[in-house]
């Protein structure tokens, strides 16, 4: 049986500047004192090189990065420039990238070989739909992503699978602890099935509406190994109780 140290990473998205760096600074100055946690938090790209020299222990990463080191590809940013700002993580293929970009398991899958051959933890997202799950089409829909996205484990950078029923993203809703034991089982399946030993230490991370008030029940669930936070992140007395939980 392995061991997996919990992580609770939060995901900004599109929110936060200059005046977020104080919550910021309240995490940090927590985590430094957490133990058996690891914690990260994710703000957007412009201010990755502000949060860097705040985090102290933290670990910042990014929300998304390119598949190419460099190139014509206006408007992007690539993992060496999110190594060069500071960056330790990157959340690649998350469900608003798919929908809203139109991301393909492939593309996803590069960017996360990106990330990792650039020393970048990957945070790589899976994630069915509400309709998915009402026509009992859940597992398969998401282990068919993670057969296409999760790429070939490789050199000393660490895999993380983020689990996050679409359904459940900003919505207040919450898969049930039966469905999300199910779903991870189903996900350390078939990871252990093709990476073998290695698939059983490979964390797996439950998001979809976490809170200070679910994340104690979360965490207690077999094959949880954290959770990736959005809205409860940006403040950090929720985020830290979520932290604490783990």
């Amino acid at each position: 049986m392995h061991l997996r140290r919990k992580l609770v990473a939060g995901n900004w998205k599109m929110n936060g500047g200059r005046a977020a760096l104080g919550e910021l600074a309240v995490i940090a100055a927590a985590a430094r004192e957490a133990s058996g946690v690891d914690v990260a938090i994710c703000p957007p790209f412009t201010l990755i090189p502000l949060a860097v020299p705040r985090a102290g222990g933290l670990a910042i990463g990014a929300q998304d990065c390119h598949s190419k080191d460099k190139g014509a590809h206006t408007g992007n940013v690539s993992a060496p420039m999110l190594k060069e700002a500071g960056a330790r993580l990157a959340i690649v293929g998350h469900s608003e990238r798919r929908a809203d970009q139109g991301e393909s398991d492939d593309l996803v899958r590069a960017k996360a070989e990106a990330a990792l051959r650039h020393g970048l933890q990957a945070i790589v997202c899976v994630g069915e739909s509400e309709a998915e799950r009402e026509a009992g089409r859940a597992v398969e829909r998401v282990t068919a992503q993670l057969e296409g996205s999760i790429p070939e484990l490789a050199g000393e950078a660490e895999l993380v699978v983020a689990y996050e029923p679409i359904w459940a993203i900003g919505t207040g809703r919450v898969a049930s602890a039966g469905d999300v034991g199910a779903m991870h089982g189903a996900i350390r399946e078939a990871l252990s099935a093709r990476f073998g030993d290695a698939g059983g230490r490979i964390r797996i991370l439950y998001g979809g509406s976490v809170n200070a008030a679910n994340a104690a029940e979360l965490f207690a669930v077999d094959n949880v190994d954290g959770a990736l936070v959005g809205g409860a992140s940006l403040k950090a007395d929720e985020f830290l109780a979520i932290a604490k939980a783990a």
